[in-house]
């Protein structure tokens, strides 16, 4: 129960401050009012908050963001090795030099508001100011469950429109070209990469004991993680990781032409159970194929060879697996399946249109428009078509 002591200062002046007791039990000030009536009424109010969990202890909200971030919020978040580069870099970029010394009480939903609209004045795009912002939200919401602040301050922020990217899927055609513009050696790759869809960590984590020759499929287990040394846990830059991106292993079926070409490719190499079967050289136990090493040196290259007339990622070829698959009458969920994806709407968005899609409905609709005009036509013999 709350309760009032008067203090009498030296003048003679009486005053009088209001007492509770915190969710611990020990005795905290309301403040120091000129009347018992306002110093209870304050105690009072304080003693209600503790009753219905929304007490703070405004010691808390004084922690500064940096403090909070680097000794409770970032320590207890069970990231992937990419993931925590990532959000290392986020910090590190942009919330410590905006947030670091403030307190935590002390920053206000207009202090998130004015640093997404200075991040996009400043070039940064609605996607990722969006991104960054799902991760600023997140520190808060970690500080209000820990009532280290009473409300979250990203709640109500005016985010910026993210318009839909126009994507587009590269045609048969053009993936032709595109590997006709491929150096010899890794030609294998980018086929198995096209005929299977894998994450390219995946991709270059394929070891001949993932094959099984008698049923034609690929056990997809393991995948390799590239990050940089300077925010690597080991200190390594490529990390081999037990599971796919999913967590899960998954079994797909490849096609007895592209189980030759792994073959002979084994053969060739002299590749043991265990070796990689596209390392960096061509050579049993090489090190992991570096994405950025193949983009920059094989990849684009190839790709302005090919005269492709729009940006072609090496992740590319997973879309155009996933969007040829579902344009040929594919089932979705066997797609999702075979993707290795956890939602069957990470599915949906690879129903890319090709470019002749539009020539195909054109064509679906003059069918069904001449069948209706036909059947008119042997019904009434004597009927015929006005010009």
């Amino acid at each position: 129960m709350a309760w009032v002591r008067k203090h009498v200062a030296a003048s003679g002046a009486e005053t009088f401050r209001g007492y509770y007791r915190d969710p611990d039990g020990r005795t905290r000030s309301a403040g120091t009012f000129p009347s018992t009536r306002a110093a209870l009424r304050a105690a009072n109010r304080e003693e209600v908050k503790v009753g219905d969990g929304t007490w703070l202890d405004a010691q808390f909200g004084k922690i500064t963001f940096r403090d909070f971030v680097e000794n409770v919020w970032f320590p207890s978040r069970h990231l992937e090795a990419t993931t925590h580069v990532s959000y290392r870099s986020n910090l590190d970029k942009h919330f410590l030099p905006a947030f670091g010394d403030r307190p935590m009480a002390k920053i206000s939903p207009s202090m998130i508001q004015e640093w997404v609209t200075k991040a996009i004045a400043d070039g940064l795009s609605p996607r990722s100011t969006m991104k960054y912002h799902v991760m600023l939200h997140s520190i808060f919401k970690r500080a209000v469950r820990d009532r280290i602040i009473a409300f979250n301050p990203c709640d109500e922020t005016e985010l910026p429109k993210v318009v839909p990217r126009q994507t587009r899927t590269i045609t048969p055609d053009e993936y032709r070209r595109i590997l006709a513009a491929i150096p010899d050696r890794f030609k294998d790759l980018v086929v198995t990469d096209i005929e299977t869809g894998l994450r390219w960590g995946e991709l270059i984590a394929l070891r001949p004991r993932h094959l099984e020759f008698l049923r034609r499929t690929i056990n997809v287990k393991e995948t390799i993680v590239e990050i940089s040394k300077k925010h690597s846990p080991t200190g390594e830059r490529m990390i081999v990781k037990p599971y796919p991106k999913s967590n899960k292993p998954r079994v797909i079926g490849i096609s007895q032409g592209l189980l030759d070409v792994l073959s002979a490719r084994i053969a060739r190499l002299g590749l043991g159970p265990d070796d990689l079967l596209f390392p960096s050289s061509e050579i049993a136990g090489g090190n992991p194929l570096s994405r950025n090493t193949f983009r920059t040196r094989v990849w684009l290259p190839a790709v302005q060879a090919a005269q492709i007339d729009f940006g072609v990622r090496v992740h590319d070829l997973r879309h155009a697996h996933a969007s040829w698959l579902l344009a040929g009458g594919a089932d979705l969920k066997g797609v999702m399946d075979r993707m290795g994806h956890a939602q069957i709407m990470t599915t949906q968005k690879y129903l890319h249109a090709l470019p002749d899609a539009d020539e195909k409905n054109l064509a679906a609709f003059d069918r069904t428009l001449n069948q209706g005009q036909t059947q008119s036509i042997a019904r009434d013999p004597a009927t015929k078509p006005q010009p």
